[in-house]
């Protein structure tokens, strides 16, 4: 599944004018989450039609553990669902269902437990079902049947035992709201020519497709699924699998789908159409959205580039496409990015369709490794399925690192499989590099109940996830690392793993190829993915000595959780001498190590994590840290020495000086990644210092460094009449034009009649920001009226860049309000409010003031918690509510205010 919530990059790169002056301080975001997701498990109120829980805290009965028993499996359902898109009397829009679920007895048991939530059954005598048995198995009467509200299961008690190896069918019959919670089954409105259109759809993934109807709910329960969808007249029903032909126009019933998971089963009833073709494998690809957006086109990117990428992922895997057709719909409403629903994904519009003429490069690159992501999906995570959530860092990470491969694949001129550092890798360290981080996998007891499943779903989860995978093929090479993907995901096809099993297969392809490696895969990736965190590796290339050390932003936070490995790594040290030097590798296996080769002569250079290939931070001794500065290093590098710097600085292991030297260099740089990389970092220092002097030396500064990239792109884009050439230019075009404004460069703010799609957000956030009330309401009207999706959301960022107070409080009221805001956007609305800092104590208030109806609203599927937190969260509100958890970063800024005031004037006063 694409990601819980997210900016998306186009979106991030396009307002780097607001967001370069609201870089949270990620030192103490951990700390406001922690206290807001606790939280969030006792102040919601709870749901009067639902009784309270009466779960002990030690469960006694099978029926309050949220893990289903061993005793049953899963074979088949035959599922009827019938949605009504108007609403009944009483103003509701439901769905009624029926199912049969065939299951095989495993362990003799006088109790059924089958998930079910928030559906209202049809009772057979006394009992929510009938129970018969197959191929002459007797099925024991019923004694006693109940909903257990709290662990979402329907329980049936049994006269005796079922017997182990037979088979029986369950059958149910259920009505359940076809609500707008973008959770289970579902509704999603639109307006088309005037006139408003209600879907349903589905997201199942992870605990909700027992919202739709009776299942085993869990990702190792996999089964073939027989649906058939009973719908009105000018809709089309679509599933996993292709209908059968010859059916009733308002019943469509469709092939059993493969052994699959629960929470892979997708269905929609639209008025949608499509555009189709073949792939050369024979796999019948169609894409679906809005009738007026297939009119326009904005489908046929996504339909170019899919079979590309299907032919790309069937040669990665070397294992065919396992199915007849890739189905691909956009729907108006859709909690996360995309789902990887097998033969239907399904997507948020912005992921899926693209519109040339207001769409930036930025929101194409988003659909190209969108549509990527969910297909790698099809083999790892769909064919064969990790057996719990506690291993989703398998699946998501693993969809993750390879959509840059697809998506490269897709478009090879962009460059993509470089881009994975600024779009994942750097974040996620800020985050890795917390005291309150977590693992990557966990013991599958720690994960239980639904919410905890729904946490993992965070950037440590994806990104993380994609960075540790990405250095393990580099150290065994792509070609061994494919190899022994296919052999894993052939042997495992259509079952279910544990990370264990893939760390196998690797290590069979390694062992084949003679590959030297100073541990096993497991052991040395077992240190990467059971401890939180990563190193700092330093090098004295005076002595050759190399260390490592636990990284941590705030030094003095203390570290409660414990490590089996006593946070050391075995660390794969890429490194280099020159920029024209053969690239060496060095394994670090203990706390210190030594390396003569790494001495330096009397001119060279070294620096390490070529292409930042290994998740951890360099730092060097201080006469190397000198030498770089005035190198001129690969171009990745020069983006990770800028970042490396900055948050050695941060975590008080480097002079603040030094991170500061590292941007000197940008006045001659037009690369994107150094100057994306030196943005992030000096947004740090604007949230820190922007109501000191040090704000106004800090902006001539940056005035003086960027006023040379904004003439390099007023040259080569003939005075902003074409667009840059090279994808990354494009992006760094914004970063100049927003970073030249911000510092008011002199031409950046004259009038151009031509404004391109990439430029968009930020000449609209420029103009709300210098305008008042009419402005603003005329950017609102554009925005409900805007019929392609990117271009919405450009719109609705910019909103929240107005100064005035009172509209920034208006605007968060409409984030509630479904009328306004779409729900999939309240957290996106709300923390870009939170990005403009006018806004962001406007935005914390708002969010404790409303938490209730956040929570009880907006929790199923509309909002990210951890995602909204830590958006709204700014240095001012921590340094408020924090207390003590701040005074390392008050401490910083005391330490420092001074320090960085020097040198940013010392920069920027003329020569004598």
């Amino acid at each position: 599944m694409g990601k819980g919530f997210y900016i998306s990059k186009p979106v991030a790169i396009a307002c780097v004018v607001i967001a370069i002056a609201a870089v949270s301080t990620i030192i103490a975001l951990s700390v406001v989450y922690a206290q807001e997701k606790s939280k969030s498990e006792v102040i919601p109120t709870p749901d009067p039609s639902n009784p309270p829980s009466t779960t002990p805290s030690v469960p006694k009965e099978p029926w309050q553990h949220y893990r289903l028993p061993d005793s049953l499996l899963p074979v088949s359902y035959n599922v009827t669902l019938q949605p009504w898109l108007v609403p009944d009397a009483d103003g509701l829009y439901i769905f009624k269902g029926q199912s049969t679920v065939v299951f095989r007895c495993v362990k003799e048991t006088d109790l059924i437990l089958i998930h079910s939530n928030k559906l209202n059954f049809t009772f057979f005598g006394k009992y929510h079902a009938e129970l018969r048995g197959l191929n002459g198995a007797a099925a024991p009467p019923m004694t006693n049947s109940w909903l257990e509200v709290p662990t979402q299961y329907l329980v049936i008690q049994l006269s005796s035992m079922l017997k182990a190896e037979s088979m029986y069918e369950l059958y149910t019959e259920f009505v359940g709201e076809l609500a707008d919670d973008l959770g289970g089954f579902y509704r999603s409105e639109y307006t088309e020519d005037g006139v408003k259109k209600v879907l349903a759809t589905t997201q199942m993934q992870p605990t909700d497709a027992r919202k739709a109807f009776p299942c085993f709910d869990e990702p190792a329960m996999k089964a073939v699924f027989h649906l058939t969808l009973i719908h009105p007249h000018g809709t089309v029903a679509l599933s996993n699998s292709l209908n059968y032909e010859g059916q009733n126009l308002t019943q469509t019933s469709f092939r059993p789908t493969e052994v699959m998971s629960s929470y892979l089963l997708a269905f929609v009833v639209c008025e949608f159409d499509y555009i189709s073709s073949v792939s050369d494998t024979g796999v019948l690809i169609r894409i679906w959205a809005r009738r007026k957006a297939i009119a326009e086109g904005q489908g046929n990117y996504a339909l170019n580039k899919t079979g590309p990428i299907l032919s790309f992922f069937e040669d990665y895997y070397d294992i065919p496409y396992p199915l007849n057709k890739s189905d691909q719909i956009a729907l108006p409403d859709f909690s996360a990015g995309a789902m990887e629903n097998w033969g239907l994904i399904t997507y948020r519009e912005t992921a899926l369709l693209y519109n040339p003429s207001v769409s930036s490069n930025g929101d194409k690159e988003w659909v190209l490794t969108v549509i990527a992501h969910e297909l790698a999906h099809m083999w790892f995570g769909n064919l064969v399925t990790t057996r719990w959530w506690n291993d989703l860092w398998l699946n998501e990470g693993f969809a993750t690192y390879v959509s840059y491969l697809g998506a490269n694949y897709g478009e090879p001129t962009w460059n993509l499989k470089d881009l994975i550092v600024i779009n994942e890798i750097t974040g996620v360290m800020n985050v890795d590099a917390l005291a309150s981080s977590h693992p990557l996998s966990t013991k599958e007891e720690e994960i239980q109940r639904p919410e905890q499943i729904t946490a993992l779903f965070d950037s440590i989860t994806y990104s993380k996830g994609a960075a540790v995978l990405r250095m393990l093929s580099e150290f065994i090479t792509e070609e061994v690392f494919t190899k022994g993907l296919h052999s894993y995901l052939d042997e495992h096809k259509y079952s279910n793993t544990v990370y264990k099993d893939l760390w196998e297969h690797l290590q069979m392809a390694v062992d084949a190829a003679g590959i030297n490696l100073p541990e096993s895969v497991e052991v040395i990736m077992n240190r990467w993915i059971l401890q939180m965190g990563f190193p700092v590796v330093t090098i004295n290339t005076q002595t050759g000595t190399v260390t490592q050390k636990h990284f941590l932003l705030d030094p003095d936070s203390p570290v409660d959780r414990p490590s089996p490995f006593n946070y050391e790594w075995i660390v794969p040290i890429t490194w280099m001498k020159s920029s024209s030097a053969p690239e060496k590798q060095y394994w670090l296996v203990e706390k210190e190590g030594s390396n003569p080769e790494m001495i330096n002569g009397a001119n060279e250079w070294l620096v390490a994590n070529i292409n930042m290939k290994g998740f951890y931070r360099v730092n060097y001794d201080s006469e190397n840290w000198e030498r770089l500065l005035t190198k001129d290093v690969p171009v990745i590098n020069r983006a990770q020495i800028i970042d490396d710097a900055f948050n050695l600085a941060r975590a008080k292991i480097v002079n603040i000086t030094l991170a500061l030297r590292t941007t000197t260099f940008l006045n001659k740089e037009v690369e994107y990644m150094p100057w994306e990389m030196a943005l992030s970092n000096l947004g740090y220092f604007y949230l820190m210092f922007d109501r000191s002097e040090v704000y106004g030396a800090m902006q001539a500064y940056l005035k003086k460094q960027v006023t040379p990239l904004f003439e390099h792109f007023k040259d080569i884009t003939a005075n902003w009449t074409k667009i840059p050439e090279n994808h990354t230019d494009q992006y760094n075009q914004v970063n100049a034009i927003s970073t030249a404004c911000i510092s008011e460069v002199k031409g950046c703010k004259e009038p151009h009649h031509w404004i391109p799609a990439n430029l968009r957000s930020t000449v609209y956030c420029n103009a709300i920001k210098a305008g008042g009330v009419e402005e603003w309401d005329f950017a609102w009207s554009m925005y409900k009226n805007a019929t392609i999706a990117a271009e919405a959301e450009k719109l609705m960022s910019a909103l929240s860049c107005t100064t005035q107070p009172w509209l920034l409080n208006r605007y968060l009221k409409y984030s509630l309000d479904p009328e306004k805001i779409r729900k999939q956007d309240a957290s996106y609305t709300i923390v870009s409010i939170a990005s403009n800092p006018i806004g962001q104590p406007l935005a914390w208030d708002f969010i404790r003031a409303n938490w209730d109806r956040i929570y009880n609203e907006y929790g199923g599927g509309g909002m990210s918690f951890g995602g909204l937190i830590s958006g709204v969260t700014s240095k001012t509100n921590m340094l408020k509510q924090l207390g003590s958890a701040t005074a390392s970063l008050e401490q910083w800024v005391d330490e420092n205010k001074q320090v960085v005031f020097d040198w940013f004037l010392s920069e920027t006063s003329p020569s004598l």
